[in-house]
């Protein structure tokens, strides 16, 4: 696709750092990858919905949804898959100059992609969550049978049995949710976001407090 040469990228007159002082906390993109069924889309609603008792602006970008509008022309080979990966990441990049946390659960399955998202962002902007839940679990929760159906061939291209994926080498945060509880993941991202001073302290400890 050939970029215009007529356009000019415009600056805003209010800043991304003056819309996080008026919202009271950073903006970041958590990006949570895995496996069809690891937990990913359960997993960043929950966070969504701690971080708005907690007062903190968020919105999730999930991979269902994004194919019914935005990428609703793209399939599911790798090429499109970059492309999904590529136009998320710029849309990603929108809600963080917004001051918002956001929250995408994509399985990207290639680390050449997510590494091209997270060079879109500042260099603590981009939080990647690995949601590292064994194959045979994740096959287990399939109640659309997906898996099943790319084992019997029905199916092709689908990641974990006959497509790949490439998994994080240095995630900031890793999960297992056949480990623990959805209460404790969310509990680890919050402690993170703390720790890193995306949020802050006093906002976790009044919701804990609640």
């Amino acid at each position: 696709m050939t970029k215009s040469d007529n356009i000019t990228w415009q600056v805003a007159k209010v800043s991304k750092t003056e819309r996080q002082q008026l919202l009271g906390h950073r903006s970041a993109v958590l990006w949570f990858t895995g496996l069809s069924g690891s937990g990913k889309s359960t997993i960043a609603n929950e966070v969504e919905k701690r971080l708005y008792e907690t007062g903190i602006s968020s919105y999730v970008l999930d991979g269902d949804n994004i194919r019914f509008g935005l990428n609703s022309n793209l399939g599911f080979s790798a090429t499109d898959r970059q492309e999904n990966i590529r136009r998320i990441g710029e849309v990603a990049k929108l809600f963080v100059d917004a001051g918002t946390i956001t929250l995408t659960a994509f399985i990207s399955p290639y680390r050449v992609d997510r590494d091209q998202v997270r060079a879109l962002l500042g260099p603590t902007e981009f939080i990647e969550i690995f949601v590292d839940t064994p194959i045979e679990v994740c096959e287990g929760r399939d109640v659309k049978q997906l898996y099943a159906k790319a084992r019997r061939g029905e199916i092709t291209g689908f990641t974990g049995i006959d497509a790949p994926y490439e998994a994080p080498v240095e995630p900031e945060i890793t999960i297992d949710t056949s480990k623990q509880p959805l209460t404790q993941s969310v509990d680890q991202i919050m402690a993170y976001l703390s720790e890193q001073g995306v949020i802050s302290f006093s906002m976790v400890a009044r919701h804990a407090a609640d």
